[in-house]
């Protein structure tokens, strides 16, 4: 079965629904998101319907938890901060109480999804370096935990880490897979990002699509949003 993972759709509704229908249109299985659906951008209602719709497992990320006023926005910056209210302040009842019905984490066959880390999904902390990923390998059972957070598409696993596009996991060895980010990636790379995984090859692959950035930026400024937030997307961090 093949997998399509997303993850930071951050109110992206261009990047995202670019991602959707590439799926759609390779006939992936089943769509799995690793939360922060809502956040910087400009259309968080629209997002959180698509997500409620076409996925199948769903866990939730901070800004998600934040904009429900149930994790501090006290170490968010200045531009998150400002996006989480705005988003709390137009997102319906209905999607409110969507993202309230999100657990933390989800166990699937062989695989862990969470959005921050396996040993504390609560506390939102990042796994940004050999280091933290050897930590945290030691949290969970299953062969591959699949992450978002940092937006940054990196697969780490005992033995060091890999940046290729395609990588097939062998077996005996545990894996920490940072997906990247669908609404705002952080490595560089603008175009919006993903992964799917074959689960009888044990095959990951980074999808990288060109999307309507454009559009985007001028829907997040005339929501009001911090400028910041539109041009970030045209530099990919």
């Amino acid at each position: 079965m093949r997998i399509a993972i997303l993850s930071d759709i951050h109110g992206n509704l261009e990047a995202l629904t670019t991602n959707i229908n590439y799926i759609e249109d390779d006939k992936i299985d089943e769509i799995y998101c690793l939360g922060d659906i809502v956040g910087y951008g400009s259309n968080p209602n629209e997002c959180i319907e698509i997500i409620a719709e076409k996925c199948k497992k769903v866990v939730i990320g901070n800004h998600d938890h934040a904009v429900l006023g149930l994790t501090s926005t006290e170490y968010f910056n200045d531009f998150a901060k400002i996006s989480t209210f705005w988003t709390r302040n137009i997102l319906t009842e209905q999607n409110r109480d969507y993202l309230a019905s999100l657990e933390f984490t989800h166990i699937e066959n062989d695989i862990l999804l969470v959005h921050s880390t396996p040993s504390d999904p609560m506390m939102w902390h990042y796994i940004l370096s050999e280091i933290d990923a050897r930590q945290e390998l030691n949290h969970f059972e299953q062969q591959v935990c699949f992450i978002g957070h940092s937006h940054f598409p990196i697969v780490f696993h005992s033995n060091g880490f890999s940046r290729k596009s395609k990588l097939t996991l062998e077996q005996d060895v545990r894996y920490i897979v940072n997906v990247g980010s669908v609404g705002q990636p952080r490595d560089g790379n603008p175009k919006t990002c993903f992964c799917i995984y074959d689960d009888e090859s044990k095959e990951v692959e980074y999808i990288r699509l060109n999307y309507d950035i454009k559009k985007t930026k001028e829907k997040i400024i005339r929501a009001g949003l911090p400028v910041f937030l539109a041009d970030r997307l045209t530099k990919g961090y």
